[in-house]
């Protein structure tokens, strides 16, 4: 797995929806370090995927994994129909016709997705939560991990100074909206409680990003 290839499959799943949007999947995997993020998804899991945007990270997981169910939810009407408008071609575009992937709207307040999985993921999403909610929501992901299993947490790094700036500028232009990065030791430590243990830790630079990447586990 690597950006290009990664790329290759954005590209083959995300035809339909808005120009801008569908471009933005193409070309995501440069951005975003995926080759490092699927590799802790076993063959034959549950995945449950946390603010999973337009999709991008089921289609690989579809393409590459062969999960059992997927399922990502998130707050944008915009994002959910992109998923949904390009769901047919996750999976068959590596030959996994049988994986279908479940995209759904849920607002804020709403509840999530019933049941416990193999692998929870919250990709590019803490720096979105408001200070204040951003353990409940980090230990309420937690809770649906099953035991056994694993959390996939990866943001955008708050070290340095240039990092952290031109991601700021890169969301206030395309989300319209001043983040809030999250500390890695508060992660450690909000995890720690919940009865998750840190299995992998690992930091990555792709252009002008920084992306702090963390892996829980559950005790069985």
């Amino acid at each position: 797995m690597t950006a290009s290839g990664l790329a290759g499959i954005a590209r083959a799943v995300f035809r339909g929806g808005p120009v801008l949007v569908r471009t933005l999947q193409h070309w995501r995997p440069y951005i975003c370090p995926f080759e490092v993020l699927l590799p802790p998804v076993p063959a034959g899991a549950r995945v449950l995927d946390i603010g999973c945007g337009g999709g991008l990270f089921g289609a690989l997981v579809c393409s590459t994994r062969s999960p059992a169910r997927f399922i990502g939810f998130d707050s944008s009407r915009d994002a959910i129909a992109m998923a949904q408008a390009n769901v047919a071609r996750m999976g068959a575009s590596a030959g996994q016709a049988g994986c279908v992937p479940e995209f759904v709207r849920l607002g804020v307040e709403e509840a999530w997705p019933v049941g416990e999985f193999d692998v929870v993921a919250m990709i590019d999403v803490a720096h979105h939560i408001p200070p204040a909610h951003q353990r409940a929501v980090l230990e309420q992901a937690a809770s649906r991990v099953e035991p056994g299993g694993v959390f996939i947490y990866k943001d955008m790094t708050r070290r340095g100074v240039v990092r952290p700036m031109m991601n700021r500028l890169h969301d206030l232009a395309l989300a319209r909206q001043w983040i809030h990065y999250v500390d890695p030791s508060d992660v450690k430590a909000w995890m720690a409680a919940a009865g998750m243990s840190l299995v992998h830790e690992s930091y990555h630079t792709r252009w002008w990003y920084g992306h702090e990447l963390m892996v829980f586990a559950k005790t069985a």
